[in-house]
């Protein structure tokens, strides 16, 4: 499929929204269950047209997950540009370590809504991505921290923040993977 054949569809994912204090749970689950078929589907180009111009994508080292990007090591620190290098990189034959792609399961749970902020909901989900590649699999388990804005009427994300919950650095030394 072109570009252009799916740039109709790539807007109509998540709910029709004007207002973010009106959006529900279950329409903020919807969404984020999309995100995760698209990255199991790995139908990254689409996955990718979920964030803003401006989002930021953030996994901290286990040991400080509360880390700053600005002053902390992190295991990823990606805007838009380097996001969108990620995908590239990742739908082509230069990520060794994922072609072919793993066999990836993206499992999203209790999902909560905060308080807006200005033009921002907040929004915090635990998850556990299951990779499977060869005769490996590893299991990463956590907790997503999600700021969504409206964008032409539809939920996006401005930035998620993968906070993983191992305790050992050696289980999540290979996230080669979008989390």
């Amino acid at each position: 499929m072109t570009a252009a054949a799916a740039e109709p569809a790539l807007r109509l994912i998540g709910p029709e929204v004007t207002d973010l204090r009106a959006v529900t749970r279950a329409q903020v689950e919807d969404f984020l269950y999309a995100e995760a078929e698209l990255l199991d589907d790995w139908d990254l180009d689409t996955w990718f047209s979920l964030y803003t111009e401006d989002c930021r994508y953030v996994v901290p080292c286990n040991d400080t997950p509360d880390g700053d990007p600005s002053r902390d090591l992190v295991l990823i620190d990606d805007n838009a540009l380097r996001l969108r290098s990620r995908v590239e990189r990742l739908n082509s034959r230069k990520a060794h370590r994922e072609y072919p792609h793993s066999a990836t399961s993206h499992q999203v749970s209790n999902v909560r809504l905060r308080a807006v902020e200005s033009d921002e909901l907040p929004v915090v989900a635990e998850f556990v991505v299951w990779r499977f590649r060869g005769d490996r699999s590893n299991t990463y388990v956590g907790r997503y921290s999600y700021r969504l804005r409206i964008v032409d009427g539809r939920l996006r994300i401005r930035s998620k923040r993968a906070v993983l919950a191992m305790t050992t650095l050696r289980q999540v030394s290979d996230v080669a993977i979008i989390l």
